[in-house]
């Protein structure tokens, strides 16, 4: 595959992965190619490697101006960003934002399959370099992927040089820890001990031993303030983006009734051409839920509320936010 590309070969990989980085130089020196590496944790990947006695055989990485003025057929970079990452080296060089170019008739490989839930930003990658005309091979067409990920065997044998007394599995979801924690057991290991985000562990003494939660999760910077993404603001702020927001304002006399017809007015609610028919509808919904129960204004605020979404609902599908403002003399 490399070796009758005619053009600049990028292939992405792991950081991590420093057997797939020893596999890619021999690759390199066996096609004739000069290795370029883009990605700041690959070149600490290799510098920490050859720190410790492996890919000392790595020959001598060339900087991205060499790579650009070299014939494109003597040039093999490795690139981070396989997985659709924004900020990674693929990204950018795809979307023309770093010191390396790709040509039409370049070939880019994906040696990695694509993790669930990347899909979508790794479309958007494959269909940029699709428009300049760059070929790509992914573990669709070829077999370019190897697993970096230890099956049963590894481990076991693993267990045996180690010999630790207690396994912490931390990577991967609930069952795959739950079950390699049941292998290390079986294996010989004393203790195992299968976490969540937040736990709080005490290895010794008398460990090891959950004894407290912490507070974890996502957060977002909004604007200059810092939130959790999943907190009441950002619940909020989805549901807007997603449904819409209606403010409603209705004018009461001093015995409680309605004054004037009801104030609707919309914001992202898609409505468009029937807007006028429906904002009428709503506000006879409005003015209609005033009489129907109590006159406390709460219980009237809420009806008034559900008065009105489920007219939306109606005339939409949609469920937005109803924000209801009582005048009163």
């Amino acid at each position: 595959m490399i070796q009758g590309a005619r053009g600049r070969v990028l292939v992405t990989t792991f950081a991590s992965n420093a057997a797939r980085l020893k596999t890619l130089g021999h690759v390199a020196q066996d096609t004739g190619r000069q290795v370029c590496v883009a990605g700041r944790s690959l070149d600490r990947i290799l510098r920490v490697s050859k720190s410790v006695g492996y890919l000392t055989d790595f020959r001598e990485t060339i900087d991205f101006d060499e790579a650009m003025r070299l014939p494109p057929r003597e040039v093999l970079i490795i690139a981070t960003g396989g997985q659709g990452e924004s900020r990674a080296a693929l990204a950018r060089i795809a979307f023309g934002q770093h010191k390396l170019s790709l040509d039409a008739g370049d070939l880019v490989v994906f040696s990695s399959k694509q993790i669930p839930g990347n899909e979508i930003a790794i479309g958007r990658i494959q269909n940029a370099l699709a428009t300049k005309g760059i070929l790509m091979v992914t573990d669709r067409q070829a077999e370019v992927h190897v697993s970096g990920h230890p099956g049963r065997p590894e481990l076991e044998a693993m267990y045996r040089w180690v010999r630790p007394e207690i396994l912490l599995p931390v990577h991967g979801e609930r069952r795959h820890m739950a079950e390699q924690a049941r292998l290390g057991l079986t294996s010989g290991i004393p203790h195992a001990v299968v976490q969540s985000n937040g736990d709080l562990l005490r290895l010794a003494p008398n460990g090891p031993e959950i004894i407290g939660q912490e507070t974890t999760g996502r957060l977002v910077l909004d604007g200059d303030v810092i939130l959790p993404a999943d907190g009441a603001t950002m619940n909020e702020r989805r549901k807007v983006a997603l449904h819409g927001q209606i403010s409603v304002a209705v004018a009461l006399d001093g015995k409680g009734r309605v004054f004037g017809a009801p104030a609707i007015r919309t914001q992202g609610v898609p409505v468009e051409e029937d807007k006028a028919a429906f904002l009428e509808e709503a506000s006879e919904e409005a003015a209609a839920a005033v009489a129907k129960g109590s006159p406390d204004e709460e219980a009237l605020r809420e009806r008034i509320r559900l008065a009105v979404r489920r007219t939306a609902t109606r005339w939409t599908g949609k469920k937005p936010v109803v924000d209801v403002l009582l005048v009163r003399p």
